[in-house]
């Protein structure tokens, strides 16, 4: 009738969808409260408790949700989509945040790193200016046996494989001060491991001061590799024991939530 003022709308009934109200639904769910009952749900989204009753069903027989005693509770297909979600997480989204920290107090190029077989994948990395620039690029391949993020990979990986890499060829030298040698360079792992840091001086590249972390997963494996890179001449040895505690801190950062995502 003319003149005659709507009732207010529900928001809720502002979205109509079959969709939209199996959203409402898990979005319901807290960690206040775990458990609902289908009175609660249908009022708590504005629909009849028919009507409410028949969404609880179709999100119940394909396992969003599922009935306890006194209601209903998230249902084992979420569990299975969130780990579908931490498995679509790549190791850059979540290393990168403390890698731009890392950046910053230090004011040199942090690496991301990961070895596959006998070499190493530079995997990310976040660059700060300088006059000179270091050529470290993402999907940059570097050797296993020289600098401190590949030795960190190597002092972490089983034994086989050590021994099969220092085996299966001869150890490529690019510096006066890279080691080819399997016994010495299987001492300089055993420290690695001792110290939990590694540093490298002009060993892949003359000029170039290299300090690395290991990165461990949830099942504390050490998967990949967190390292500042510098010209030594920027570096006073001052300095350096400042830098081996923000790499540290960083990949120690990084793991945490590694461990929080369940990778």
């Amino acid at each position: 009738m003319p003149g005659r003022k709507a009732p207010p709308r529900s928001g809720y009934r502002e979205r109509n969808s079959t969709a939209d109200r199996a959203l409402d639904i898990l979005l319901l769910f807290s960690d206040d409260k775990l458990v609902w009952t289908g009175a609660e749900i249908a009022d708590h989204i504005g629909v009849a408790r028919s009507t409410g009753y028949r969404y609880l069903q179709s999100l119940a027989s394909t396992g969003f949700i599922e009935e306890t005693t006194g209601g209903f509770r998230l249902g084992p297909r979420l569990f299975e989509l969130a780990r579908l979600a931490r498995a679509g997480t790549s190791l850059s989204d979540i290393a990168l945040p403390a890698m731009n920290s890392l950046a910053a107090s230090v004011n040199e190029t942090v690496l991301l790193t990961r070895r596959s077989g006998r070499h190493v994948v530079c995997l990310d990395l976040v660059e700060v200016t300088h006059t000179v620039r270091l050529s470290y690029e993402r999907g940059h391949v570097l050797p296993i046996n020289a600098g401190a993020a590949a030795e960190v990979l190597l002092a972490w990986a089983p034994t086989a494989e050590v021994e099969a890499v220092l085996a299966s060829a001869p150890l490529e030298r690019f510096t006066a001060k890279t080691l080819t040698n399997p016994r010495q360079l299987q001492e300089r792992l055993a420290q690695i491991r001792k110290d939990g840091i590694a540093v490298s001086q002009g060993e892949l590249d003359e000029q170039v001061l290299g300090i690395a972390a290991p990165i461990r997963n949830a099942k504390d494996d050490v998967i990949a590799a967190v390292s500042v890179a510098a010209l030594d001449s920027r570096i006073p040895r001052t300095q350096h024991k400042r830098i081996k505690l923000a790499v540290k801190a960083a990949a120690d950062e990084i793991s945490e939530h590694i461990g929080q995502a369940g990778l």
